[in-house]
């Protein structure tokens, strides 16, 4: 067998795997130290309390038994499993893959058919899975796949309704040095960072929740656009005392994992920006608390401590959203290919299609089908999941 010195290379790739305990790997190196080898590649994993660790190797052929009796050795000391399969490899089989894929998945309660079904959905779109990550398991299990061979755009088309059959999120992005670039993530607010829905929580107070909400389904029928369903409930509201308003305050909750979502990105230098057809009024104790300094969201008529039932200024609609991301991502310098937008409804569709990664967030069916990635459990920090962001490195920025 030809063994061009230029072309390939001698190989072994040593699989142990056994009981997790300190002084492993020392020990597995320490035995090669030994011989005049390379290290070409390492992988290492515990899932429990089992090890896993491979580690391609070039060596001198003429090395090769002498290596497999001292593994052996190794092995009976450290009492693990040990094997090792040598061979000629071309050096261009084992060089640094490029064009990489990351894959995230997410479930709440993920089954091995929806995997099984995934898995082979990749392999027939020509991809080949390089690595398999957990990224969290409480409250959902993320999941991310880095693979080579196929295309982001491929890969989207294919595994996104197998995923959704499935019950399953998933976010399909490129790999490279882009993934890990600063982000500008811009979130809605009613229903996406809070809970509730600002206007509702206002028609309550003002005894006209029942209108409101009428109102609101006509827009959500079609029969309203955005501006003349805000303008109609809000003017429901004229007369409503300003002290309604503190009140309401009082009554936001932030949505699951907001908090966790907000500050692990600005900790890691991301910028985070909120958009809102809600009320600027409402939320600004909210966005200080925060620290969110890129906003916009609709301004109240107020006179004489009442509501005027009008607003104020130009509304925030779903054009003014997808406007907004672009003057924050000029004002921070981030290209839009570097942004994510995320929303719930109708208003939020211009700046999901306008962000780098739109994410639907507990969405409505359209929403859903013109964004790239939904997230279906109610956790906001999921998103840091679709970013490859595990949840030990969150818990480690939070203390």
């Amino acid at each position: 067998m030809s063994n061009s010195a230029d072309s390939e290379q001698y190989t072994g790739l040593i699989l142990l795997s056994g009981v997790d305990k300190p002084g492993i790997t020392a020990s597995l190196f320490e035995v090669l130290s030994a011989f005049a080898i390379t290290i070409v590649d390492i992988e290492q994993v515990v899932i429990k309390d089992r090890l896993i660790l491979t580690a391609l190797i070039s060596l001198n052929p003429a090395h090769e038994s002498a290596i497999t009796a001292d593994l052996e050795g190794c092995a009976t000391s450290l009492d693990v499993d040990i094997a090792t399969v040598f061979s000629y490899e071309h050096k261009s089989t084992i060089a640094t893959k490029s064009d990489l894929v990351h894959v995230v998945i997410l479930s709440k309660k993920l089954i091995p058919k929806a995997v099984s079904e995934l898995a082979a959905s990749m392999s027939a779109s020509g991809a080949n899975i390089e690595r398999i990550t957990r990224l969290a398991t409480s409250p959902v299990t993320a999941i991310e796949f880095v693979l080579s061979g196929s295309n982001q755009e491929v890969l989207s088309q294919v595994l996104s309704p197998i995923a959704a059959n499935n019950g399953v999120d998933i976010a399909v992005q490129p790999g490279g040095l882009q993934r890990h670039s600063r982000k500008l993530v811009q979130l809605d607010v009613d229903s996406t960072l809070i809970q509730q829905e600002v206007i509702e929580l206002l028609a309550a107070k003002a005894g006209v929740a029942d209108e409101v909400i009428a109102i609101t389904q006509k827009a959500m029928a079609g029969e309203l656009d955005f501006e003349q369903s805000l303008r109609a409930r809000v003017a429901l509201l004229k007369g409503l005392p300003v002290s309604a308003i503190s009140q309401v305050q009082g009554e936001i909750v932030l949505t699951p994992g907001a908090r966790t979502l907000v500050s692990t990105l600005q900790k890691l230098g991301h910028e985070v920006a909120v958009v809102s057809g809600g009320f600027i009024d409402v939320i600004a104790p909210l966005l200080q608390n925060l620290q969110i300094k890129y906003y916009k969201a609709n301004t109240l008529g107020i006179e004489n401590g009442l509501l005027t039932g009008e607003v104020v200024g130009p509304v925030i609609d779903r054009a003014a959203k997808a406007a907004a991301l672009r003057e924050f991502a000029a004002a921070t310098s981030i290209s839009m290919d570097q942004t994510i937008s995320i929303g719930d409804g109708a208003n939020d569709l211009d700046m999901i299609a306008a962000a780098g990664l739109g994410i639907a967030f507990n969405a409505k069916p359209a929403v859903k089908a013109a964004a790239d990635s939904s997230l279906t459990e109610p956790y906001l920090d999921s998103v840091l999941y679709l970013l490859g962001i595990s949840v030990e490195e969150i818990d480690s920025i939070k203390n």
